[in-house]
């Protein structure tokens, strides 16, 4: 439980029933943790990976919302099993995983009995919250502009680009394909950037940063 800090106080009784009723499970990558429409059976504990939760509206528009690595755990799997709602985005598995399942059963028991338990899953929950709330803002009153150079600056490999689509970017922006597409031919044009299938080079990350001082594109 290295991974979870905030449990290392927690009540010996609360410790029995984590051991005896969490279930230690290897997910592979790729995987479909839950769907939409779908019903919340475990609250996941991840120890090791990466799960991307993304929402598709009826338009067909992608967004991610948010990523859950480890130590963390995932807001919409401890509000669906608090409200007995259904899940309303699906999660799946970005890399291999390494986590630790525990049923509605032992998640609610824990919640009654233990107050670290409490605090540990109130926390998690508040603090993606807030990210949520960033998120929705950026959406709805963001410039996209800035939003593409600061997400190329941010997420460059070792070559100094990212292996991406224009589709790809545009579900993690929450915006159209045209509208990304449209976006790097600009930043392409002003030399700020490299284009080819399936690549995005950085050329000028530091002009890319620069448009947030300035009025953009």
């Amino acid at each position: 439980m290295g991974a979870f800090p905030a449990l290392s106080a927690l009540e010996p009784d609360a410790q029995a029933v984590l051991r005896a009723q969490g279930a230690r499970m290897a997910v592979p990558r790729g995987t479909v943790l839950f769907r939409i429409g779908g019903l919340c059976h475990n609250f996941l504990m991840l120890l090791d990976g990466t799960v991307r939760v993304q929402m598709t509206a009826e338009t067909g528009r992608e967004i991610v919302l948010y990523r859950v690595g480890a130590g963390e755990t995932c807001i919409l799997t401890t509000a669906c099993l608090m409200t007995r709602a259904d899940y309303s985005a699906e999660g799946v598995a970005e890399t291999d995983l390494d986590a630790i399942a525990l049923g509605a059963g032992a998640f609610h028991e824990l919640l009654a009995r233990s107050a670290v338990f409490r605090d540990f899953v109130f926390a998690s929950f508040g603090t993606r919250l807030l990210g949520m709330m960033m998120l929705v803002e950026e959406v709805a009153f963001g410039r996209i502009d800035l939003r593409l150079a600061r997400f190329l600056v941010d997420h460059r490999d070792a070559r100094g680009g990212l292996d991406t689509t224009h589709q790809t970017l545009a579900v993690e922006l929450g915006t159209a394909r045209e509208v990304v597409s449209r976006q790097l031919k600009e930043f392409e044009r002003r030399g700020f950037v490299e284009l080819a299938r399936g690549r995005v080079g950085v050329r000028d990350p530091d002009a890319l940063l620069a448009l947030e001082r300035t009025d953009g594109v």
